[in-house]
C-alpha cells in the first residue's frame, strides 16, 4: 500500500518517533524529522537491542537527548538516511491498549439512532433527544468508558487490512491515541497528561455486526469478538511528543474512504478529554511505558453513511500534527 503523500511533512515538531525497517530486515526505533530522514537510534544511543517502548520506558531521560539527536546530522558515525528506503510500522508494541468508548457526542447519538431497538417505532427527533439527554448525564456524572483491546490487533499504517470471512458489517473508527510515557497508577487529572510521552494515530475498526450478543442480550458488548481481528487496529506511523502537539481540545480528525470524507471532527467533541480519560483508567489499572489510550472516535462511521467496509476500499486518516495513514481493505480468502 503506497503511503499517503508527504506523510513525514505532516507532523508537528522536531521530530518523532517511529518503528522501521529494511525490506525483511529486523525492525528498529528511529527518529524521524520533518525533512523526511531518519537515525537509527540504537547506533544513535549505543543500544544494539532497544525498542520504541525501551526508548518510553526512559522517558522522562531520554527526551532532551532526543531533541539533542534531532538538531544534528551525524551521530556516533550514523548519519541521517533518507525515510523512503524503509518500511513503516506500528510505532510501538503496548502491553496494554485501553480503548474509550461513547466518547464523542455527536458520534454516540448517530449510534443510538442506527442502532433502532426491535419495536421502536419513535421518529428519529425524539430518539436522538434521547441520546443527548444520555449523554449529558454522563458527561455530569462524570464516568468515561472503558475497556480493553488486544496488542495482536494492531497492525502499520500502511499495511492491508484483512476483513474477516465472519465480520458482516466492517466499519471505521478514527481516534487520537495517547502513548504513556511513565507507570501511572492513581493520578489526578491536574497531573495525568505528565504521564503522556506522545500521541499517535489509530483506526479502531468495528465489525457492528457482531458488538451486541444476541444470544444473551443481558451481557451487553462483546469487544473481544467485534474489535480484535488480527490487523483491525492500524496504528501511526508516529508518536508525536507532547511537547510538539497543539491543543489537544482542538485538534482535527479526517478520515476519507476512497478519497470521500467520512469522519471530518473536532476533539472539541469529546466528552472526557485525555487527562480525564487516563486519569480515570489510573485509578483502577496501572498504565504502563508504552501503553495506548484510545479516546473514542467522532462522528461520521460507517453505520452513520450506511456504508461499511468492503474489499478493495482505501482509507486514509489523519489527525492535526500527527501524520497521515493509508490502509487498503483486503477481504478474506474463503
Amino acid at each position: 500500500m503506497p503511503k499517503p503523500a508527504s506523510a513525514s511533512a505532516l507532523f508537528s515538531g522536531p521530530f518523532a518517533l517511529a518503528t522501521l525497517s529494511e525490506s525483511d530486515g529486523p525492525a528498529f526505533p528511529a527518529l524521524v524529522r520533518p525533512d523526511e530522514k531518519v537515525l537509527d537510534l540504537r547506533v544513535a544511543l549505543g543500544d544494539p537491542a532497544l525498542t520504541v517502548r525501551g526508548l518510553l520506558e526512559q522517558w522522562p531521560t531520554v527526551l532532551t537527548r532526543l531533541h539533542e539527536l534531532a538538531s544534528t546530522e551525524r551521530e556516533s558515525g550514523e548519519s541521517y538516511r533518507p525515510l523512503a528506503q524503509f518500511r513503516v510500522h506500528a510505532p510501538v508494541e503496548p502491553r496494554q491498549v485501553f480503548q474509550s468508548g461513547a466518547n464523542y457526542r455527536q458520534h454516540v447519538i448517530d449510534l443510538h439512532v442506527a442502532h433502532r431497538a426491535p419495536g421502536d417505532e419513535r421518529p428519529e427527533q425524539e430518539r436522538r433527544a434521547e441520546a443527548a439527554e444520555i449523554m449529558d448525564r454522563r458527561a455530569a456524572q462524570d464516568l468515561p468508558y472503558v475497556f480493553l483491546g488486544l496488542p495482536s490487533s494492531i497492525t502499520g499504517p500502511y499495511d492491508d487490512v484483512t476483513l474477516p470471512e465472519w465480520a458482516q458489517q466492517p466499519d471505521w473508527e478514527l481516534e487520537l491515541a495517547a502513548v504513556i510515557g511513565r507507570p501511572a497508577c492513581r493520578v489526578p487529572v491536574e497531573e495525568a497528561l505528565e504521564y503522556v510521552a506522545g500521541y499517535t494515530i489509530a483506526n479502531d475498526l468495528t465489525d457492528r455486526a457482531t458488538v451486541f450478543r444476541r444470544d444473551m442480550p443481558q451481557i451487553g458488548t462483546d469487544w473481544l469478538r467485534s474489535k480484535n481481528a488480527p490487523g483491525f487496529t492500524p496504528l501511526g506511523p508516529w508518536i508525536v511528543p507532547s511537547d510538539s502537539v497543539g491543543d489537544l481540545d482542538d485538534l482535527q480528525l479526517n478520515l476519507k474512504l476512497n478519497g470521500e470524507v467520512m469522519q471530518d471532527e473536532s476533539t472539541k467533541d469529546m466528552i472526557f478529554g485525555v487527562a480525564r480519560m487516563v486519569s480515570y483508567i489510573s485509578q483502577g489499572a496501572r498504565l504502563l511505558p508504552g501503553d495506548l489510550v484510545l479516546t473514542g472516535s467522532p462522528a461520521g462511521n460507517g453505520m452513520h453513511w450506511g456504508r461499511l467496509l468492503r474489499d478493495g476500499d482505501v482509507m486514509d486518516a489523519s489527525i492535526t500534527g500527527l501524520g497521515a495513514q493509508r490502509t487498503r481493505c483486503v477481504a478474506e480468502a474463503r
